[in-house]
């Protein structure tokens, strides 16, 4: 009986809207993130007409004459960015990639076969796109500053994504009469808003109802786990701490207060040690000043690349006092991301959901006693 139970009430969670999250059952979450079935079957279901609720570098406007799509940069530190306007008339099938993100707003929707160019990706995780790589069905277009406009334009792409963080060699594409896209999807500070981008995707694909059905997704399970945690941690006294980041180079580097990863700490029901500062981005803190506000949280969340397996000793060789904070003595209590071992930086921006399903698994771990971590994991 009690199984009959919670087969109905996952059946109706997942057919539920949710911002209705509050009202399900304590381990909806939980529920809803063993889900293995692909949104992308569920595609007919959608609508083919595109909202933008979080994302603020887009905007989607339906005309007589196609459909509008302003593009802008979302980060707050940006007082006046030019908007550009592209107007969709029909669906475009071959795109160039100069990013791994922009390539994961592809993946996501199973739409790989419409990048026929990448640049010189150093860490490329997609089969897919490995496939297509060995195949020559996708072909490399050289890096920044150093790209092949003779492959470029023999491959005639409709469009090529480029990022507002990287400028060599993109007006000599410009030249060549390709039209550039500005991808800013990663400057967005709303997880929810940074996924939202691959319904930019859509519209350029014509395959709106995917994007769609594949956000739905990710907005039902981000919104659900969050709301589920705010509930939860409102009858605590007080939440965890986390502090982030640690010596790269000249300084410690630690992520903004109103930044993404700041909104996801948030979210995951922690207190993060520098929610006080305004910066969006990053921001560099000396080994002191950074090390006397983090050695006593409960949580320390880093990230890098690292041939093998990067252990807690491995720190401790950078800088011993590292083994003096407070996270690295609990065990279980320094989060890491190993970028050479898992698709981060293609994937992570289009699935906030498990972003914060991997926090909420190391800050409350009552809440997803079944969910196992994609992005970081605690180190031994």
């Amino acid at each position: 009986m009690k199984r009959d139970y919670l087969t109905l009430l996952s059946a109706a969670l997942f057919f539920s809207c949710a911002h209705n999250a509050t009202r399900m059952s304590p381990h909806a979450a939980d529920e809803l993130f063993q889900q293995r079935d692909s949104a992308l079957l569920r595609a007919d279901d959608y609508s083919d007409t595109v909202e933008i609720r979080y994302a603020r570098g887009l905007q989607v406007r339906y005309a007589d004459d196609g459909v509008h799509v302003f593009i802008s940069n979302p980060d707050p530190a940006v007082h006046h960015s030019a908007t550009e306007e592209i107007v969709v008339t029909e669906p475009h099938r071959r795109f160039i990639c100069t990013t791994a993100l922009q390539l994961g707003n592809f993946e996501v929707l199973g739409l790989e076969d419409c990048i026929v160019g990448m640049n010189s990706l150093k860490n490329l995780f997609s089969p897919a796109m490995k496939t297509r790589m060995q195949e020559g069905s996708t072909a490399r277009i050289g890096k920044e500053g150093n790209f092949d406009l003779e492959t470029i334009i023999a491959l005639q792409p409709d469009y090529i994504f480029v990022s507002a963080s990287k400028h060599g060699g993109f007006e000599a594409l410009r030249e060549c009469g390709i039209p550039l896209i500005a991808h800013h999807g990663y400057k967005e500070t709303d997880p929810l808003g940074q996924a939202e981008w691959i319904k930019l995707i859509g519209l350029l694909t014509g395959e709106t109802r995917r994007a769609n059905a594949v956000f739905a997704d990710i907005e039902r399970k981000y919104l659900t786990l969050r709301d589920e945690v705010a509930q939860y941690v409102s009858t605590k006294a007080s939440l965890p701490t986390v502090f982030s980041g640690r010596q790269v180079r000249d300084g410690w580097y630690v992520v903004g207060g109103k930044s993404y990863m700041a909104r996801l700490f948030e979210d995951a029901g922690a207190d993060y040690l520098m929610a006080d500062n305004h910066d969006s981005g990053g921001v560099t803190l000396d080994f002191e000043a950074a090390y006397a506000r983090g050695i006593h949280a409960d949580y320390w969340q880093i990230d890098g690349t690292f041939p093998g397996t990067f252990t807690l000793d491995a720190l401790a060789r950078e800088d011993e006092r590292y083994a003096t904070m407070d996270a690295y003595r609990q065990e279980g209590h320094t989060l890491y991301c190993n970028f050479a071992q898992v698709p981060y930086r293609e994937l992570a921006g289009v699935q906030p959901h498990l972003l914060l399903a991997d926090f909420v698994k190391a800050f409350h771990p009552e809440l997803l006693p079944h969910y196992t971590t994609k992005y970081y994991n605690p180190l031994q």
